[in-house]
């Protein structure tokens, strides 16, 4: 957990004494930095934990860097758990504009790029993480080293990353 942050279930640390596991991380952007992250840890979401993490960490991260409804564009992609009519219903009654989103499109999604940036920084540490509890440890430290201005050339590369898929009718593109 960062500094104030609110505490919240899913900040338990489970302990497995025998196997590994599956770690899955959420995470959002704005423009003025990264914004809280959390675990799922039995590395599943669905609709409910979806709403509980926009309802909790999503609404830290607003109130961190001082956004509020109505005043900014959330974006997801086309998951099932985000076009669900309880998620829709809960955007709505929260009044969080949502962009609207093309069925695959990964092309358009700045965050994959976040999550392969911290995928090669993890795995160029020179201890590497020998457990998912380590591996946890590794992707807090590097999520809070993302830098600003890589994060904002993402956003701002939004309009290009567009054009580009619609010149090329929906197809790959070089983002």
């Amino acid at each position: 957990m960062r500094d104030g942050e609110k505490f919240q279930q899913f900040h338990l640390e489970p302990t497995v004494k025998h196997g590994g596991g599956h770690l899955m991380f959420w995470g959002c952007m704005t423009w003025k930095g990264l914004g809280y992250g959390c675990q799922i840890y039995d590395g599943t979401m669905n609709k409910h934990d979806y709403i509980q993490i926009l309802d909790t960490t999503f609404k830290d991260t607003l109130e961190l860097y001082g956004y509020h409804p109505g005043r900014f564009i959330f974006q997801h992609d086309n998951d099932s758990k985000h076009t669900a009519k309880v998620t829709k219903t809960y955007l709505h009654d929260t009044g969080i504009d949502v962009l609207p989103w093309p069925s695959q499109s990964a092309d358009l999604n700045p965050i994959e790029h976040v999550w392969n940036y911290l995928k090669i920084q993890v795995g160029a540490r020179e201890n590497r993480p020998t457990s998912i509890h380590e591996l946890w440890e590794a992707i807090l430290v590097e999520w809070e080293r993302v830098p600003l201005d890589f994060v904002r050339k993402l956003i701002e590369s939004m309009p290009r990353c567009v054009a580009a898929v619609l010149e090329a009718k929906g197809g790959q593109t070089k983002y």
